[in-house]
């Protein structure tokens, strides 16, 4: 059962942290807008696309954005319950910090939970759609969804490379296809330039070499021109990078599970990806000790001193969960410790600062 202490915190703090989103998240959508207008004015943008954007738009944000916000909104309810001589009243009847400290927790296991509905299910299609609408009408073209240096797995057997893929045009350099048998290749395609033919989903290969292996001698076969399909698809030359974070829970497993198997070059980012979807939520506990332990004590800079220090405290999560996640997706560094490390490092703070709130 819930006391009325528990019950009156808990509002609070469902209260505070809804309230902060609603502040927040359309001056979030203001601010976007404001920078892409002009872009959407010039590609004549239909104005229902523009609504369903601005929709997936504010899914996405708070998603991005909702360990900061609880962070924030935590702070500022409690600092005022300190200024208020609430809190040493309550503790003063005789509970104990970690009973005052009872309602956060089930506070925090609500947004916890809910987070974890959010990132699983919802949030990747609002992200499918913001990432779709920015590279159709916010980018210049979609030359930033050209790739370079492509190299993947497409089945047990074959190999593909290419240097450089025009998504616009749908043409690449130096594309090479290896087959192999067992630990042996046994033949190797190799064309200057590679052209897809969206009319019959057809290839055409320029300057086309191709290279049988033999036991004693190899047989080569070169044409100037050659137009032949593969088992292949065009997302193969083109992989989005962007594409773990449209999949659902079950999806991105299969997925990731798929591109281990081909050797993506991407699965660091996949993986980073899969992580954070577990670790940002839970980071709703750790986020919330600490702002207890922060603001709960009756300060003489009042409440602006302790939203400086909560603003500062968040401001250097945020950075270590993007520095770490970033690393994670560009180096062979761990994305289980990338992500999961913000979390730990701050988990010691909150045991900490909560140590010294006791006090």
């Amino acid at each position: 059962m819930l006391s009325i202490l528990d019950r009156y915190i808990l509002k609070k703090y469902l209260g505070t942290f809804s309230l902060l989103l609603l502040l927040f998240i359309p001056i979030g959508i203001t601010v976007h807008l404001a920078e892409k207008i002009d872009k959407i004015l010039e590609n004549e943008v239909p104005l229902m696309e523009v609504l369903i954007y601005l929709y997936n738009f504010t899914i996405y944000f708070a998603n991005l954005l909702f360990p900061l916000f609880l962070f924030l909104s935590v702070i500022w309810f409690t600092s005022k319950l300190a200024n208020n001589t609430e809190v040493i009243a309550f503790l003063s009847s005789g509970v104990s910090y970690y009973r005052f400290l009872r309602p956060y927790i089930i506070g925090a296991t609500i947004v916890c939970i809910a987070a974890l509905v959010f990132s699983m299910y919802l949030a990747p299609k609002a992200s499918k759609g913001f990432n779709e609408f920015s590279y159709n009408y916010l980018k210049k073209g979609k030359q930033d969804r050209d790739q370079s240096n492509v190299y993947t797995q497409i089945n047990d057997n074959d190999y593909i490379y290419v240097s450089y893929f025009n998504v616009t045009d749908k043409i690449g350099s130096n594309f090479t296809l290896e087959h192999f048998e067992g630990n042996k290749m046994t033949y190797k395609i190799s064309a200057a330039q590679i052209k897809y033919n969206e009319a019959d989903s057809t290839y055409s290969l320029f300057h086309y070499n191709k290279r049988k292996i033999g036991e004693f001698d190899d047989v080569l076969e070169s044409k100037p021109k050659l137009d032949t399909v593969f088992s292949f698809d065009l997302e193969d030359l083109t992989p989005v990078t962007y594409i773990a974070e449209t999949l659902n829970f079950t999806e991105l497993n299969d997925f990731i599970k798929k591109e281990k198997a081909r050797g993506s070059s991407y699965i660091n980012r996949y993986e980073v990806v899969r992580y954070k979807r577990w670790s940002l939520p839970v980071s709703a506990y750790i986020l919330t000790i600490i702002a207890v332990a922060v603001s709960s004590v009756k300060r003489r800079g009042g409440m602006g001193l302790n939203l400086a220090i909560g603003i500062g405290i968040g401001m250097v999560f945020v950075f270590f969960d993007k520095i770490f996640g970033t690393m994670a997706e560009q180096s062979d560094f761990s994305p289980f410790v990338a992500t999961w490390f913000p979390n730990f490092v701050f988990g010691i703070l909150a045991i900490y600062l909560l140590r010294n709130a006791k006090r």
